[in-house]
Protein backbone atom coordinates (compact mmCIF):
# COMPACT_ATOMS: atom_id res chain seq x y z
CA UNK A 1 0.00 0.00 0.00
CA UNK A 2 1.31 3.59 -0.82
CA UNK A 3 2.32 6.09 1.92
CA UNK A 4 -0.71 7.96 2.91
CA UNK A 5 -0.01 11.63 2.91
CA UNK A 6 -1.19 13.52 6.08
CA UNK A 7 -2.25 16.90 6.40
CA UNK A 8 0.35 19.49 7.39
CA UNK A 9 0.91 19.88 10.75
CA UNK A 10 -1.34 22.69 12.70
CA UNK A 11 -3.35 22.43 9.87
CA UNK A 12 -6.35 20.33 10.44
CA UNK A 13 -9.87 19.75 8.49
CA UNK A 14 -13.67 20.39 9.30
CA UNK A 15 -15.55 16.96 9.60
CA UNK A 16 -18.70 16.53 8.32
CA UNK A 17 -19.73 16.59 12.06
CA UNK A 18 -17.78 19.64 13.35
CA UNK A 19 -18.79 21.67 10.60
CA UNK A 20 -22.82 22.71 11.54
CA UNK A 21 -21.19 24.13 14.45
CA UNK A 22 -18.90 26.12 12.32
CA UNK A 23 -21.63 27.26 10.44
CA UNK A 24 -23.88 28.17 13.17
CA UNK A 25 -21.33 30.27 14.85
CA UNK A 26 -20.67 32.40 11.34
CA UNK A 27 -24.08 32.84 10.87
CA UNK A 28 -24.11 34.43 14.34
CA UNK A 29 -21.09 36.32 13.05
CA UNK A 30 -22.70 37.63 9.97
CA UNK A 31 -25.85 38.66 11.27
CA UNK A 32 -24.54 40.47 14.32
CA UNK A 33 -22.73 42.41 12.12
CA UNK A 34 -25.37 43.33 9.51
CA UNK A 35 -27.80 44.12 11.95
CA UNK A 36 -25.09 46.86 12.92
CA UNK A 37 -25.45 48.14 9.09
CA UNK A 38 -21.69 46.49 8.61
CA UNK A 39 -20.49 46.01 4.94
CA UNK A 40 -18.66 42.38 3.94
CA UNK A 41 -14.94 42.36 2.24
CA UNK A 42 -13.03 39.79 0.70
CA UNK A 43 -9.36 40.37 0.53
CA UNK A 44 -6.46 38.03 -1.29
CA UNK A 45 -5.19 35.66 0.93
CA UNK A 46 -1.81 36.22 -0.40
CA UNK A 47 -0.22 39.90 -0.50
CA UNK A 48 2.79 41.19 -1.09
CA UNK A 49 5.25 41.00 1.34
CA UNK A 50 6.21 44.54 2.04
CA UNK A 51 2.67 45.15 2.97
CA UNK A 52 2.62 43.20 6.41
CA UNK A 53 7.03 44.47 7.09
CA UNK A 54 5.54 48.11 6.97
CA UNK A 55 2.17 47.08 8.39
CA UNK A 56 2.98 44.81 11.10
CA UNK A 57 6.59 45.99 11.73
CA UNK A 58 9.81 44.06 10.67
CA UNK A 59 10.32 43.48 14.98
CA UNK A 60 7.88 42.05 15.75
CA UNK A 61 7.04 38.31 16.01
CA UNK A 62 4.56 37.56 13.23
CA UNK A 63 7.03 39.26 10.77
CA UNK A 64 10.42 37.98 11.61
CA UNK A 65 9.38 34.66 12.82
CA UNK A 66 5.71 33.42 11.92
CA UNK A 67 5.09 34.51 8.13
CA UNK A 68 4.91 31.92 5.29
CA UNK A 69 6.78 33.80 2.75
CA UNK A 70 8.07 33.02 -0.57
CA UNK A 71 8.90 33.85 -4.11
CA UNK A 72 7.04 34.16 -7.30
CA UNK A 73 9.68 34.75 -9.95
CA UNK A 74 10.89 38.31 -8.68
CA UNK A 75 8.49 39.33 -6.31
CA UNK A 76 7.89 38.41 -2.06
CA UNK A 77 4.64 37.20 -1.65
CA UNK A 78 3.12 36.38 1.70
CA UNK A 79 0.21 34.03 3.32
CA UNK A 80 -1.67 36.82 5.10
CA UNK A 81 -0.61 36.50 8.90
CA UNK A 82 -3.56 38.98 10.05
CA UNK A 83 -6.44 40.83 8.14
CA UNK A 84 -6.29 44.25 8.95
CA UNK A 85 -3.05 45.01 6.69
CA UNK A 86 -4.74 43.87 3.51
CA UNK A 87 -7.48 45.56 4.14
CA UNK A 88 -6.47 48.57 4.72
CA UNK A 89 -4.21 47.88 1.37
CA UNK A 90 -7.71 47.24 -0.39
CA UNK A 91 -9.29 50.39 0.87
CA UNK A 92 -6.73 52.44 -0.21
CA UNK A 93 -6.24 50.98 -3.90
CA UNK A 94 -9.93 50.81 -4.79
CA UNK A 95 -10.81 54.07 -3.06
CA UNK A 96 -13.61 52.86 -0.72
CA UNK A 97 -11.92 55.24 1.90
CA UNK A 98 -11.20 58.58 0.24
CA UNK A 99 -13.45 61.29 1.92
CA UNK A 100 -15.72 57.83 3.36
CA UNK A 101 -16.11 56.50 6.14
CA UNK A 102 -16.32 52.61 6.10
CA UNK A 103 -17.33 49.92 8.68
CA UNK A 104 -16.23 46.24 6.77
CA UNK A 105 -16.11 42.93 8.22
CA UNK A 106 -13.97 39.76 6.55
CA UNK A 107 -14.06 36.22 7.47
CA UNK A 108 -11.50 33.92 6.54
CA UNK A 109 -8.09 31.64 7.10
CA UNK A 110 -4.94 33.16 8.26
CA UNK A 111 -1.24 31.32 8.46
CA UNK A 112 1.41 31.94 10.93
CA UNK A 113 4.25 29.33 11.05
CA UNK A 114 4.18 28.92 15.09
CA UNK A 115 4.35 25.80 17.06
CA UNK A 116 0.51 24.48 16.99
CA UNK A 117 -1.32 23.91 20.05
CA UNK A 118 -5.16 23.92 21.36
CA UNK A 119 -6.89 26.77 19.78
CA UNK A 120 -3.92 27.80 17.54
CA UNK A 121 -2.91 26.93 14.66
CA UNK A 122 -0.54 27.15 11.30
CA UNK A 123 -3.99 28.08 9.38
CA UNK A 124 -6.30 29.57 11.76
CA UNK A 125 -9.73 31.52 10.88
CA UNK A 126 -10.86 34.69 12.09
CA UNK A 127 -13.49 37.21 11.87
CA UNK A 128 -12.51 40.50 11.65
CA UNK A 129 -13.98 44.36 11.61
CA UNK A 130 -12.10 47.40 10.33
CA UNK A 131 -13.56 50.77 10.25
CA UNK A 132 -12.24 54.26 8.82
CA UNK A 133 -12.50 57.81 8.97
CA UNK A 134 -14.51 58.17 12.46
CA UNK A 135 -12.57 59.57 15.46
CA UNK A 136 -14.81 59.66 18.12
CA UNK A 137 -14.54 57.01 21.22
CA UNK A 138 -18.54 56.44 20.37
CA UNK A 139 -17.66 53.67 17.61
CA UNK A 140 -14.92 52.74 19.63
CA UNK A 141 -17.87 51.80 21.94
CA UNK A 142 -19.59 50.27 19.77
CA UNK A 143 -17.15 48.01 18.56
CA UNK A 144 -17.05 46.82 22.01
CA UNK A 145 -20.70 46.76 22.40
CA UNK A 146 -21.16 44.49 19.22
CA UNK A 147 -18.87 41.94 20.69
CA UNK A 148 -20.72 41.91 23.53
CA UNK A 149 -24.07 41.40 22.08
CA UNK A 150 -21.99 38.34 19.74
CA UNK A 151 -21.18 36.66 23.15
CA UNK A 152 -24.84 36.93 24.26
CA UNK A 153 -25.88 35.00 21.06
CA UNK A 154 -23.33 32.40 20.88
CA UNK A 155 -24.10 32.01 24.94
CA UNK A 156 -20.65 32.71 26.32
CA UNK A 157 -21.10 35.53 27.54
CA UNK A 158 -20.31 34.24 31.66
CA UNK A 159 -17.08 33.01 30.22
CA UNK A 160 -15.70 36.19 28.79
CA UNK A 161 -14.32 39.45 29.94
CA UNK A 162 -13.66 42.36 29.01
CA UNK A 163 -10.02 44.21 29.80
CA UNK A 164 -9.54 47.59 28.54
CA UNK A 165 -6.73 49.84 28.01
CA UNK A 166 -5.11 53.33 25.92
CA UNK A 167 -1.64 52.99 24.60
CA UNK A 168 -1.37 56.74 23.57
CA UNK A 169 0.11 58.44 20.50
CA UNK A 170 2.96 57.26 19.05
CA UNK A 171 5.01 60.12 20.77
CA UNK A 172 4.07 59.61 24.35
CA UNK A 173 4.38 55.79 24.07
CA UNK A 174 7.27 56.28 22.75
CA UNK A 175 8.31 58.67 26.03
CA UNK A 176 6.97 55.58 28.03
CA UNK A 177 9.31 53.06 26.28
CA UNK A 178 11.72 55.05 27.38
CA UNK A 179 10.91 54.82 31.33
CA UNK A 180 10.10 51.23 30.96
CA UNK A 181 13.73 50.20 29.14
CA UNK A 182 15.08 51.90 32.22
CA UNK A 183 13.38 50.47 34.57
CA UNK A 184 13.56 46.60 33.15
CA UNK A 185 17.24 47.37 32.18
CA UNK A 186 17.56 46.62 36.15
CA UNK A 187 16.08 43.05 36.00
CA UNK A 188 17.53 41.64 33.13
CA UNK A 189 18.42 38.69 35.55
CA UNK A 190 14.69 37.23 35.50
CA UNK A 191 14.65 37.84 31.70
CA UNK A 192 15.36 34.86 28.92
CA UNK A 193 16.92 34.85 25.35
CA UNK A 194 14.00 36.06 23.58
CA UNK A 195 12.31 38.90 26.61
CA UNK A 196 16.19 40.02 26.10
CA UNK A 197 15.62 40.48 22.72
CA UNK A 198 12.44 42.16 23.32
CA UNK A 199 13.80 44.32 25.20
CA UNK A 200 15.62 46.10 22.37
CA UNK A 201 13.33 45.82 19.79
CA UNK A 202 9.85 46.17 21.35
CA UNK A 203 9.72 46.24 25.03
CA UNK A 204 5.92 46.53 25.44
CA UNK A 205 5.35 43.35 24.80
CA UNK A 206 7.18 42.58 28.06
CA UNK A 207 4.28 43.36 29.67
CA UNK A 208 2.32 40.58 28.40
CA UNK A 209 5.22 38.32 29.11
CA UNK A 210 3.82 35.01 30.77
CA UNK A 211 7.26 34.64 33.15
CA UNK A 212 5.73 34.97 36.77
CA UNK A 213 8.74 36.39 38.00
CA UNK A 214 8.74 39.51 35.68
CA UNK A 215 5.50 40.00 36.29
CA UNK A 216 5.59 40.14 39.52
CA UNK A 217 8.28 43.10 39.46
CA UNK A 218 6.03 44.48 36.16
CA UNK A 219 3.81 45.39 38.93
CA UNK A 220 6.20 48.01 39.89
CA UNK A 221 7.17 49.20 36.81
CA UNK A 222 6.16 52.42 35.26
CA UNK A 223 2.33 52.68 34.19
CA UNK A 224 1.49 53.88 30.41
CA UNK A 225 -2.01 55.39 31.15
CA UNK A 226 0.32 57.90 33.24
CA UNK A 227 2.16 58.70 30.29
CA UNK A 228 -0.94 59.54 27.95
CA UNK A 229 -1.50 62.55 26.31
CA UNK A 230 -4.49 64.86 26.67
CA UNK A 231 -6.26 63.67 23.78
CA UNK A 232 -5.72 59.98 24.65
CA UNK A 233 -6.83 60.48 28.59
CA UNK A 234 -10.01 62.33 27.10
CA UNK A 235 -10.70 59.51 24.73
CA UNK A 236 -10.42 56.69 26.73
CA UNK A 237 -12.55 58.81 29.31
CA UNK A 238 -15.70 59.25 27.11
CA UNK A 239 -14.86 55.56 26.05
CA UNK A 240 -15.44 54.10 29.67
CA UNK A 241 -17.88 56.42 30.77
CA UNK A 242 -20.03 55.08 28.14
CA UNK A 243 -19.27 51.35 28.06
CA UNK A 244 -20.17 52.11 31.91
CA UNK A 245 -24.11 53.43 31.10
CA UNK A 246 -24.32 50.96 28.61
CA UNK A 247 -23.52 48.18 31.53
CA UNK A 248 -20.62 46.58 29.81
CA UNK A 249 -18.51 45.33 32.64
CA UNK A 250 -14.50 45.97 31.72
CA UNK A 251 -11.22 46.26 33.65
CA UNK A 252 -8.67 48.59 32.85
CA UNK A 253 -5.42 46.53 32.54
CA UNK A 254 -2.63 48.58 32.46
CA UNK A 255 -0.58 46.06 30.77
CA UNK A 256 -2.25 45.58 27.82
CA UNK A 257 -0.99 46.18 24.56
CA UNK A 258 -1.46 44.65 21.48
CA UNK A 259 1.31 42.58 19.50
CA UNK A 260 1.13 44.67 16.69
CA UNK A 261 2.78 47.75 15.69
CA UNK A 262 0.18 49.83 14.35
CA UNK A 263 -2.29 50.50 17.55
CA UNK A 264 -2.74 53.70 19.34
CA UNK A 265 -5.35 54.83 21.83
CA UNK A 266 -7.99 52.31 22.95
CA UNK A 267 -6.56 48.69 22.90
CA UNK A 268 -9.14 46.09 23.96
CA UNK A 269 -9.61 41.98 24.85
CA UNK A 270 -11.96 39.77 25.78
CA UNK A 271 -10.58 36.89 27.51
CA UNK A 272 -11.42 33.38 28.84
CA UNK A 273 -10.07 31.28 31.65
CA UNK A 274 -12.63 28.18 30.63
CA UNK A 275 -10.48 26.75 28.02
CA UNK A 276 -7.85 26.46 31.02
CA UNK A 277 -4.90 29.04 31.18
CA UNK A 278 -6.84 32.60 30.02
CA UNK A 279 -6.65 33.12 26.49
CA UNK A 280 -7.72 35.83 24.49
CA UNK A 281 -11.03 35.35 22.26
CA UNK A 282 -11.03 38.73 20.70
CA UNK A 283 -8.45 41.63 20.27
CA UNK A 284 -8.04 45.55 19.09
CA UNK A 285 -7.97 48.57 19.35
CA UNK A 286 -7.83 51.75 16.98
CA UNK A 287 -5.22 52.15 14.90
CA UNK A 288 -5.15 55.91 13.37
CA UNK A 289 -1.64 56.05 11.31
CA UNK A 290 -2.04 52.85 9.30
CA UNK A 291 -3.55 53.88 6.76
CA UNK A 292 -1.22 56.96 6.22
CA UNK A 293 1.66 54.81 6.83
CA UNK A 294 0.80 52.30 3.63
CA UNK A 295 0.33 55.68 1.48
CA UNK A 296 -2.93 56.43 2.09
CA UNK A 297 -4.35 59.57 3.52
CA UNK A 298 -4.65 60.47 6.83
CA UNK A 299 -7.78 58.55 8.17
CA UNK A 300 -8.91 57.11 11.46
CA UNK A 301 -8.82 53.55 11.70
CA UNK A 302 -10.33 50.69 14.69
CA UNK A 303 -11.01 47.13 14.72
CA UNK A 304 -10.91 43.73 16.01
CA UNK A 305 -10.29 40.54 15.13
CA UNK A 306 -12.14 37.26 16.77
CA UNK A 307 -10.38 33.87 16.34
CA UNK A 308 -12.68 31.29 15.05
CA UNK A 309 -11.01 28.06 16.40
CA UNK A 310 -11.16 29.34 20.04
CA UNK A 311 -14.89 30.61 19.67
CA UNK A 312 -15.77 27.14 18.65
CA UNK A 313 -14.06 25.52 21.12
CA UNK A 314 -15.63 27.71 23.75
CA UNK A 315 -18.83 27.50 22.80
CA UNK A 316 -18.26 23.67 22.95
CA UNK A 317 -17.22 24.01 26.22
CA UNK A 318 -19.55 26.31 27.72
CA UNK A 319 -22.92 26.00 25.66
CA UNK A 320 -24.22 22.77 26.79
CA UNK A 321 -28.10 23.70 25.34
CA UNK A 322 -26.94 24.60 21.90
CA UNK A 323 -29.10 23.01 19.56
CA UNK A 324 -27.37 22.87 16.02
CA UNK A 325 -29.30 22.39 12.71
CA UNK A 326 -28.57 19.19 11.31
CA UNK A 327 -27.74 18.96 8.07
CA UNK A 328 -31.16 17.65 6.40
CA UNK A 329 -34.28 18.07 7.38
CA UNK A 330 -36.19 15.71 4.93
CA UNK A 331 -34.95 12.52 3.80
CA UNK A 332 -36.82 11.12 0.51
CA UNK A 333 -37.12 7.28 0.57
CA UNK A 334 -38.48 5.04 -2.53
CA UNK A 335 -38.54 1.87 -3.37
CA UNK A 336 -40.23 0.26 -6.45
CA UNK A 337 -41.12 0.71 -9.87
CA UNK A 338 -41.57 4.42 -11.14
CA UNK A 339 -40.39 5.55 -7.89
CA UNK A 340 -37.30 6.73 -8.60
CA UNK A 341 -38.82 9.89 -11.14
CA UNK A 342 -41.77 10.39 -8.36
CA UNK A 343 -38.91 10.38 -5.51
CA UNK A 344 -36.77 13.48 -7.68
CA UNK A 345 -40.08 15.21 -8.63
CA UNK A 346 -41.21 15.71 -4.93
CA UNK A 347 -37.56 16.51 -3.61
CA UNK A 348 -37.66 19.26 -6.47
CA UNK A 349 -40.56 20.13 -6.19
CA UNK A 350 -39.83 21.01 -1.90
CA UNK A 351 -36.50 22.69 -2.61
CA UNK A 352 -38.35 25.11 -5.40
CA UNK A 353 -41.21 26.08 -3.02
CA UNK A 354 -39.83 25.48 0.44
CA UNK A 355 -36.19 26.45 -0.35
CA UNK A 356 -34.71 27.08 3.53
CA UNK A 357 -35.39 23.35 3.90
CA UNK A 358 -32.18 20.76 3.29
CA UNK A 359 -33.92 17.90 1.00
CA UNK A 360 -31.68 14.79 0.97
CA UNK A 361 -32.68 11.97 -1.64
CA UNK A 362 -31.72 8.66 -1.04
CA UNK A 363 -29.47 7.28 -3.96
CA UNK A 364 -27.94 3.96 -2.76
CA UNK A 365 -30.44 1.79 -3.45
CA UNK A 366 -31.55 -0.69 -0.76
CA UNK A 367 -34.70 -2.00 1.10
CA UNK A 368 -36.74 0.69 3.32
CA UNK A 369 -34.97 -0.77 6.58
CA UNK A 370 -31.79 0.66 5.25
CA UNK A 371 -32.68 3.81 3.88
CA UNK A 372 -34.59 4.84 6.96
CA UNK A 373 -31.18 3.37 9.15
CA UNK A 374 -29.09 6.08 7.02
CA UNK A 375 -32.08 9.19 7.22
CA UNK A 376 -31.64 8.47 10.99
CA UNK A 377 -28.12 8.70 10.65
CA UNK A 378 -27.50 11.86 8.77
CA UNK A 379 -30.66 13.41 11.51
CA UNK A 380 -33.04 13.92 9.42
CA UNK A 381 -36.81 15.21 11.16
CA UNK A 382 -39.03 13.93 7.96
CA UNK A 383 -38.65 10.87 5.88
CA UNK A 384 -41.05 11.21 2.77
CA UNK A 385 -42.34 7.31 1.87
CA UNK A 386 -42.77 6.35 -1.89
CA UNK A 387 -43.30 3.09 -3.10
CA UNK A 388 -45.17 1.69 -6.00
CA UNK A 389 -49.17 2.20 -4.29
CA UNK A 390 -47.84 5.57 -3.42
CA UNK A 391 -46.81 6.81 -7.25
CA UNK A 392 -50.38 5.09 -8.37
CA UNK A 393 -52.22 7.28 -5.48
CA UNK A 394 -49.91 10.32 -6.25
CA UNK A 395 -49.81 9.93 -2.20
CA UNK A 396 -46.89 10.13 -0.08
CA UNK A 397 -46.08 8.99 3.51
CA UNK A 398 -44.94 11.51 6.19
CA UNK A 399 -42.99 9.63 8.69
CA UNK A 400 -41.93 11.64 11.57
CA UNK A 401 -38.37 10.24 12.97
CA UNK A 402 -38.38 11.59 15.99
CA UNK A 403 -41.25 9.90 16.90
CA UNK A 404 -43.34 13.26 17.56
CA UNK A 405 -46.67 12.63 15.40
CA UNK A 406 -48.00 9.84 14.31
CA UNK A 407 -46.70 8.60 10.73
CA UNK A 408 -49.29 9.71 7.53
CA UNK A 409 -50.35 9.12 4.13
CA UNK A 410 -51.21 12.23 2.34
CA UNK A 411 -51.67 13.86 -1.33
CA UNK A 412 -48.70 14.77 -3.39
CA UNK A 413 -50.82 17.98 -3.96
CA UNK A 414 -50.94 18.65 0.10
CA UNK A 415 -47.09 18.46 0.80
CA UNK A 416 -45.94 21.45 0.67
CA UNK A 417 -48.71 22.79 2.99
CA UNK A 418 -47.94 20.26 5.20
CA UNK A 419 -44.32 20.65 5.12
CA UNK A 420 -45.06 24.67 5.70
CA UNK A 421 -47.02 24.32 8.99
CA UNK A 422 -44.41 21.67 10.28
CA UNK A 423 -41.55 24.00 9.65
Amino acid sequence: MANIIKAIRGMNDCSPTDSPLWQWIEDKVRNVLASYGYSEVRMPIVESTPLFARAIGEVTDVVSKEMYTFWDNDEQLTLRPEGTAGCVRAAIENGWIYNNEQRLWYMGPMFRHERPQKGRYRQFHQAGVEIFGIANPEIDAELIILTARLWKELGIEQHVSLQLNSIGSLEARANYRTALVAFLQNHQALMNDEEKDRLVKNPLRILDSKNAALQEVLNDAPKLLDYLDDESREHFAQLCALLDNMGVKYEINPKLVRGLDYYNKTVFEWVTSALGAQGTVCGGGRYDGLVEQLGGHATQGVGFAMGLERLVLLVQEVNKNITVPSAVDIYVVFSGEGTTLAAFRIAEKIRTELPHLRVMTHCSGGKFQKQFKRADKVGARFALVIGESEVQADQVVVKDLSGAAEQQTISAVELIDYLKRAF
